[in-house]
């Protein structure tokens, strides 16, 4: 006779559902306020929506900053277990105490019509002048639903490293890029010294912890 399983920690407790419990329609928007209309938006909304104990809330006010949705994109050589990511100076990073430029996956905006395999193998291209072989999406997210809209995808893509490096970046979009190439073991060791400190490099690499023995066995 088979064991049966152990139970798992905290499996006595109540278990979540597939589906959320509310849907959009349990949300009443009274009044939708632009603020600041640039590269991207800023909204006021005026809410209210309805409650776990039954019934709605009062009028809730909350301001939304609306963006593209963006793509991620881990660039792995399977064969020289390397990765390859870029540098560059970011404008939310200013104050950091460390520095404003940061260490992270290639990424970019989805334009209308794109998908995002189109964004990603786009983006790979303009950013570290890499070609992409095969891509395997990871997740879709939302880095920070309290007050953006922005969802992103993120893809790990199985390139060769070889001859990658050098400054990237479109002229237009005052992109000064730096392609870094270095052992994962060595991207790891920055990731776990706080260096890559961005959601992207952290959902990426922890991925890729878990998936690299079995990429690698498929050489």
């Amino acid at each position: 006779m088979t064991d049966a399983p152990a139970p798992s920690p905290g499996a006595d407790r109540e278990d979540v559902p597939d589906t959320p419990p509310f849907t959009r329609d349990d949300v009443e928007l009274a009044e939708r306020r632009c603020l600041h209309q640039g590269f991207f938006r800023l909204e006021e909304l005026h809410l209210r929506h309805r409650l776990f104990e039954g019934g709605w809330s009062g009028q809730v006010v909350r301001e939304v900053h609306r963006r593209h949705d963006a793509v991620g994109v881990l660039l792995y050589d399977v064969e020289r277990d390397v990765v390859a990511l870029v540098e560059q100076f970011r404008a939310g990073a200013i104050d950091d105490p460390a520095s404003p430029w940061k260490l992270e996956v290639v990424a970019g905006l989805v334009k209308p019509g794109e998908s995002a395999a189109e964004v990603a193998r786009r983006e790979a291209k303009e950013e570290a002048g890499c070609e992409v072989g095969e891509l395997i999406e990871l997740h879709t997210y939302y880095p920070s639903p309290g007050a953006c809209d922005e969802r992103v995808t993120l893809f790990c893509a199985l390139v060769d490293s070889q001859g990658l490096g050098g400054v990237h970046g479109l002229d237009e979009e005052h992109e000064d890029i730096r392609v870094r190439v270095m052992p994962f073991a060595r991207a790891w060791e920055l990731l776990a010294a706080g260096r890559l400190d961005n959601a992207m490099c952290l959902i990426a690499f922890h991925w890729l912890a878990g998936e690299r023995a079995s990429l690698r066995a498929r050489r």
